[in-house]
C-alpha cells in the first residue's frame, strides 16, 4: 500500500511540475504578446514606447514623423524629460544619430538624450555618444528591458 502511495506521489508531483511550466509558459507568452518583431522605423518607434511605458516612464509620447529637430520620443522619469531617436537597422548606428539626439535633446530643453537601436553603433558613434552624455541603448540592452 505504501509503494502505490508513493507513485502517486510521485506521479502527482510530475503533474504539477507539467502543469506549473504550461501556465509559466503561457503567462510569459501573454506578456511579452505585444512586442512582437517590427517591421519598419515607425513599428520600432511604437515598440520602443510600450518599452518605456513599461519600465515606468511618463508622458510617453511620439513625435511627427517630420519635423521632430532629432527627437522620435519624449518621456518623462523621476522628474526628468528624456528625448528618444530610435533607429531600426540593419547595419550599426553612426554618428548622425548621436548629432541628431544631440541636437533635438537642446532644441527640446531635456535633460537626457539617448539614442536606441535593434542594432549596435559604430566605433565613432560610442566616442561621440560619450563626448556628448548621450545614451546609446543598443538590440542587447532592448532584449534586456524586454525582460
Amino acid at each position: 500500500m505504501d509503494r502505490i502511495k508513493i507513485e502517486y506521489i510521485y506521479l502527482a508531483a510530475i503533474i504539477a511540475a507539467f502543469v506549473a511550466v504550461l501556465i509559466i509558459g503561457f503567462f510569459l507568452r501573454w506578456k511579452f504578446r505585444k512586442y512582437q518583431p517590427v517591421q519598419d522605423g515607425l513599428e520600432f518607434e511604437v515598440l520602443c514606447t510600450q518599452i518605456l511605458t513599461a519600465k515606468g516612464y511618463e508622458n510617453v509620447e511620439l513625435t511627427p514623423t517630420t519635423g521632430d529637430y532629432g527627437v522620435d520620443i519624449f518621456a518623462e522619469k523621476d522628474g526628468v524629460r528624456w528625448a528618444f531617436q530610435c533607429k531600426y537597422y540593419t547595419n550599426p548606428v553612426g554618428v548622425r544619430a548621436v548629432q541628431e539626439i544631440y541636437s533635438g535633446r537642446d532644441f527640446y530643453h531635456c535633460m537626457v538624450g539617448v539614442v536606441m537601436t535593434n542594432s549596435r553603433f559604430t566605433k565613432n558613434a560610442v566616442t561621440l555618444a560619450n563626448e556628448l552624455n548621450i545614451l546609446l541603448w543598443d538590440g542587447n540592452m532592448l532584449d534586456k528591458l524586454l525582460l
